[in-house]
């Protein structure tokens, strides 16, 4: 875990033009897979909800983190879109193909090698 990078199936060309980008397949649970909900707040840092000590009351996440687990060792990016590339895959941001805005994605390989 992670999965390794499917490899890349496109061309990549001098220009844009003599290039053609390649997007991965995506992913699918197998059939055993476990049940695991991911909550992630855009913008919230440890010190605000009241799961991880803060001040804001969150009764209800308090309920679902007392009998989950709680992931409190995250490292997070500037933006919103690559950290949640980099929780959901467990990968760097730029390794997930996401160096910035999802938006923005070209279809050609992100690593920061």
């Amino acid at each position: 875990m992670p999965k390794p990078d499917p490899p890349f199936k496109g061309k990549i060309g001098k220009t844009y033009k003599e290039s053609t980008p390649a997007w991965p397949e995506i992913p699918k649970a197998a059939a055993d897979a476990p049940n695991v909900v991911i909550i992630l707040l855009d913008d919230v840092g440890f010190g605000q909800t009241s799961t991880f000590g803060g001040l804001i009351p969150t009764p209800n996440l308090d309920k679902l983190a007392a009998e989950g687990l709680r992931y409190n060792r995250f490292h997070t990016t500037a933006i919103c879109g690559p950290s949640r590339a980099a929780l959901l895959t467990g990968r760097n941001h730029h390794d997930a193909g996401n160096g910035f805005l999802m938006e923005w994605a070209t279809g050609f390989p992100n690593t920061a090698r």
